[in-house]
């Protein structure tokens, strides 16, 4: 089993601490990004974390509309669906992200 090591990351007004552990291959994996891209471990792990997760709530943020634009937006969404031609077909195509395309 690979040594593990501990990495602290510091947040907002660095006040709070985050700690991961992580193999050794990880770790130099870390380090050869961090050092491409000019930054420290913790700065690059800490972007690269904080990018993902606005990433992935970003659809679950709110957003406001008047009322003309909230009528044209429930239209829009009480339409019923319709076939894009070849989209079901893209849909089923693996791609190079599919682990076993």
């Amino acid at each position: 089993m690979a040594a593990q090591r501990t990495y602290a990351l510091v947040v907002g007004a660095k006040e709070e601490r985050i700690n991961l552990r992580v193999d050794g291959e990880t770790k130099r994996l870390l380090e050869s990004a961090s050092e491409v891209a000019g930054d420290t471990v913790s700065s690059f792990v800490l972007g690269a974390a904080t990018t993902a997760a606005r990433e992935l709530l970003a659809d679950r943020t709110g957003f406001r509309l008047d009322e003309e634009q909230w009528r044209a937006f429930d239209t829009a969404l009480s339409r019923e669906p319709r076939d894009v031609p070849g989209l079901a077909e893209l849909m089923r195509t693996p791609t190079l992200l599919d682990e076993n395309p």
